[in-house]
């Protein structure tokens, strides 16, 4: 029967790593791969994991099941983390947390929950936006729409974007990046957060909020803003949340699907069924990554040096963009890439053209997505000078 199975192509990224390892030129970047990285190009094992560990593997008394929902340790950190100490959505008890594989899996989780639940919704994502989506909800037979989000001169196009939220179907389901927003790095302010909840009010939409890089833009509470606002004023959110990134336990895929509903009573009816929804897909969650987190966020030692890297890690990157404009001034660049200065997080939709990528790989060995998106974190003080002259030989 096999035979009749065809060939796809791989994965675009992956495809990049393969080449870059086979390139030999000692000047070649990496600008493809969404992972954070050092100033020596590694993406290392941050100190509060590593001490938390060691108290797990002196600590640690059995490897059983974690159930469904995932250890409870988690969740009970988690929580605060997205919503903040005191809220008034977690007093309710309108919030639970479903431990899952990455965030990626929460995703899986969020789709298959619409397509069970509520069926017939559709479900509307950015343009662009993190590929992966446009996976995911099809794979589960939810049927998938765009609405704008960046305009032909890569511009973050608001206005494009509020008003296609207005035509939307009542009750349609749209996905929102929470901050540092991938691929594009252009977030939106407070105050067109405010605009969107009230167009999800009038349209009575389902906001899924993905918050894959907390921490990563302003800081913990200032990235959490969307998601705060949306729980605390609408009746019934999603949020797929993950601790991969800003704890760099990439590997331990560690994230958390987030339900809010009006009331408690609600919120029993909806953990019940997103149970049902884990345990056919992966029965129980992996219990590692979720337990460093957990072992972190309970000890406040290790959550000061956690807090202490995740802003060392924010800032450099915050650093590496605006150096990244000042390294293009001396070739009269630094207006045509000032945006990438604005945007936030480990992405920038850079401008570059599908043919201007090309050349920077095959003429500097400079390696990055064809959408002209980049990995902040790939850049360096070493790399920026020639980053900066490879880019100005194809704006030529």
């Amino acid at each position: 029967m096999f035979e009749q199975i065809e060939r796809v192509p791989g994965d675009a990224i992956l495809g990049l790593i393969e080449a870059f390892k086979k390139d030999t030129n000692p000047q070649k970047v990496d600008l493809g791969v969404g992972v954070y990285r050092d100033a020596q190009g590694n993406t290392p094992v941050m100190r509060a994991v590593k001490e938390a560990e060691a108290l797990l593997l002196n600590n640690e008394t059995t490897k059983t099941y974690i159930g469904s929902h995932g250890a409870p340790a988690y969740g009970d950190v988690v929580l605060p983390m997205v919503f903040g100490q005191g809220s008034p959505v977690l007093e309710a008890g309108r919030a639970s947390a479903t431990q899952s594989p990455g965030g990626t899996g929460a995703l899986r989780l969020a789709a298959d929950f619409i397509a069970t639940q509520l069926p017939g919704k559709d479900v509307w994502v950015s343009d662009p936006t993190w590929p992966n989506h446009l996976g995911i909800f099809p794979a589960a037979g939810l049927t998938l729409h765009k609405y704008p989000y960046v305009d032909a001169d890569n511009r973050l196009d608001f206005d494009g974007m509020l008003g296609a939220l207005k035509q939307i179907p009542e009750g349609d389901v749209v996905l929102l990046h929470a901050c540092c927003h991938n691929p594009t790095g252009f977030d939106l302010s407070q105050d067109q957060w405010k605009q969107v909840l009230e167009v999800l009010k009038e349209r009575k939409l389902l906001p899924l909020v993905d918050f894959a890089y907390q921490g990563f833009g302003e800081g913990l509470d200032e990235d959490a803003f969307a998601p705060r606002l949306l729980a605390e004023n609408l009746d019934e959110v999603i949020i797929t949340s993950s601790c991969s990134k800003n704890f760099g336990i990439y590997c331990e895929r560690t994230g958390c699907l987030i339900m809010v509903a009006r009331n408690a009573e609600q919120m029993e009816n909806v953990r019940s069924q997103v149970a049902i929804v884990a345990r056919e897909n992966y029965s129980n969650p992996p219990a590692h990554g979720g337990a460093i987190v957990s072992e972190i966020l309970h000890s406040d030692e290790l959550t000061a040096i956690w807090r202490e890297e995740l802003t060392e890690m924010r800032d450099r990157i915050n650093t590496l963009r605006r150096d990244f404009v000042e390294a293009l001034k001396p070739y009269g660049l630094d207006e045509k890439y000032a945006h990438v200065a604005e945007q936030r997080g480990m992405f920038s939709y850079t401008g570059l053209t599908p043919e201007q990528v090309d050349r920077l790989r095959d003429e500097f060995s400079i390696y990055m997505v064809r959408s002209g998106r980049a990995n902040v974190a790939g850049f360096s003080h070493e790399n920026l000078p020639y980053l900066a002259k490879a880019i100005a030989a194809v704006n030529d």
